[in-house]
């Protein structure tokens, strides 16, 4: 079977390749809704080091994803039954002592290999998992991004110490407000408090204790543990904002992805014996544990408040349309997927 493939080339340009699918020990699942990450908009636009777009194109985008099964050899799931897709390619000699997402030979959809952008999907059977009608496809699309979000909730949980009364989050973005809400849920008996710079952003973290702005913390200000969100030019900000307020024997979780390299602290990473712990993707169990999460009404709602649908793409011209809307978006931009 010919699949359509929509591949990024260079920076801005999308071209249409065939490839053959494997319809022999695959599941054939169609994409009907995608989300834009901002590694997403790094290639699109090319914000990456010249010799990484060069190791990396061409490849299609993509790597948040929900369709239907059209066609399974594997006899696990129904034709129609909606999942969500898994964009971690695990090790073929994977360690079980080891997270799935972090283990050498491990590969990423849209990083290096083809992503979701395609007219059909062949996955393994335990690349998907499956989600209920309650969950609306347009919110579902977003799971991968929770499930990042899961994965270092848990990672926190696993390594921290029990003293959790307040936790900061320096970021107002969409990764924070994820974070916030799964915090929110995993750990009810703790203080939130979010650190930004925008003001309508911030406003939209209703449910958490506390907002600041970086430039306007209390002297007072304290946590007990932290979770760096900013990203980019911001995250030395952030860090050190983070090592100056957080109590010592502190657990701080670096989840901003930065290009460049970020200057630390590390005599009062000393002085404090902070842990530092790096989390990035998830894997099998954080997808099925953000599907939960889909599932409490009241979580959902809250995620709904930073998509924004843009209009079904039908055309190559119209994924150009969903990466130039997603510019001026302010949180996470969803699209229905008719090709």
């Amino acid at each position: 079977m010919i699949n359509y493939v929509y591949q990024l080339l260079t920076p801005g340009l999308i071209s249409v390749k065939y490839k053959e699918m494997n319809l022999r020990d695959k599941v054939i699942v169609k994409p009907t809704y995608m989300a834009i990450c901002h590694a997403d908009q790094r290639y699109y636009l090319g914000n990456r080091r010249a010799e990484k777009l060069k190791q990396k194109l061409p490849m299609a985008l993509i790597h948040e994803c929900v369709g239907r099964v059209v066609l399974d050899p594997t006899n696990n799931y129904k034709i129609g039954q909606k999942v969500v897709l898994i964009p971690n390619v695990p090790s073929k000699t994977h360690n079980k002592d080891m997270y799935e997402n972090y283990e050498k030979g491990s590969k990423f959809l849209s990083s290096g290999i083809d992503g979701f952008m395609r007219e059909f999907v062949d996955v393994p059977a335990d690349r998907i998992v499956p989600y209920g009608d309650i969950v609306p496809e347009n919110i579902a699309a977003i799971c991968e991004f929770i499930s990042v979000t899961v994965h270092a909730a848990n990672r926190f949980k696993n390594i921290s110490h029990n003293i959790r009364n307040k936790i900061g989050i320096w970021g107002d973005g969409s990764l924070a407000y994820v974070l916030s809400c799964v915090l929110r849920q995993t750990f009810p008996n703790s203080k939130i408090a979010v650190i930004g710079r925008d003001g309508y952003k911030l406003s939209q973290f209703s449910f958490v204790d506390e907002t600041y702005f970086s430039d306007d913390i209390p002297e007072d200000f304290s946590i007990d543990h932290a979770f760096e969100c900013a990203g980019g030019e911001g995250s030395y900000y952030a860090i050190d904002d983070i090592i100056n307020y957080i109590n010592p024997q502190g657990t701080v979780m670096l989840l901003g992805v930065s290009e460049n390299k970020v200057a630390i602290n590390t005599r009062d990473i000393l002085e404090k014996g902070l842990t530092l712990i790096g989390s990035s993707r998830s894997g099998i169990e954080d997808f099925k544990k953000a599907v939960l999460f889909l599932e409490d009404e009241k979580f959902r709602k809250r995620i709904n408040r930073i998509i924004f649908e843009d209009r079904p793409v039908n055309s190559v011209q119209d994924i150009h349309r969903v990466f130039e809307t997603d510019l001026k978006t302010q949180f996470k931009t969803v699209f229905k997927w008719n090709l």
